[in-house]
This record gives structure tokens, sequence and C-alpha cells, in this order.
């Protein structure tokens, strides 16, 4: 893997717990790792959800080789926050991490 390859900042977030200003429980995320990244969109489709038009974008990022990072976490590249589905790591030679996500924007 080329550094050159590595054009985007890519910040890994994980979910926290935490209240908000009336005690109420809510969703946190604190930042798990910054690193640079490879991003790759692979597909994009428009659905209805909630009767409205929304635009699904599945992307593959691969980054240096990073333990911990999972399913269920999520990343954020340019401004935009992307689900992580699936992380699929170089077991073998161990040089970097495809991570599987998708990001969901209605208009």
């Amino acid at each position: 893997m080329h550094a050159q390859q590595l054009r985007s900042v890519v910040t890994i977030e994980q979910r926290g717990s935490g209240y908000d200003e009336a005690g109420q429980p809510s969703t946190t995320w604190s930042t798990f790792a910054t690193v640079r990244g490879d991003v790759r969109h692979l597909s994009g489709t428009e659905t209805i959800k909630a009767d409205a038009v929304a635009s699904v974008v599945k992307a593959s990022v691969r980054v240096r080789w990073l333990e911990g990072i999972k399913a269920g976490m999520r990343l954020t590249v340019s401004g935009s926050v992307y689900e992580i589905r699936a992380v699929l790591p170089d077991i073998a030679g161990r040089r970097f991490v495809d991570i599987a996500c998708e990001t969901t924007n209605g208009y």
C-alpha cells in the first residue's frame, strides 16, 4: 500500500452512551482513530424511506492495519458520515483493513 493512495482523512468513531440536558439517555460518538484512507464509492441507489426519497451510497474504505474496528461503528470522510457494515482485515499480511460502509442522505 503506497502513501499516495491514502488521499482522504478518515475519522473512525465508536458509539457511547450519555445523558442530554434533560437527563434523558442519548447516544454519543467518540473518536476511535483518525487515519488516512482510500475511499471508493461502489454504488448508489434511491429508495423511499418514511415517505421521502433517500439516496443510499455504498463505499469501501481501505486504511492501514488497525485493530479494534467493528461493525456498528461509523466513520466520517469530508463531512459525510458512513455506517460501518463489515470489516475485512488482511489477516495474512496485516497491511490493511477494508471497511464496507454506507451512508443514507435524504433530500
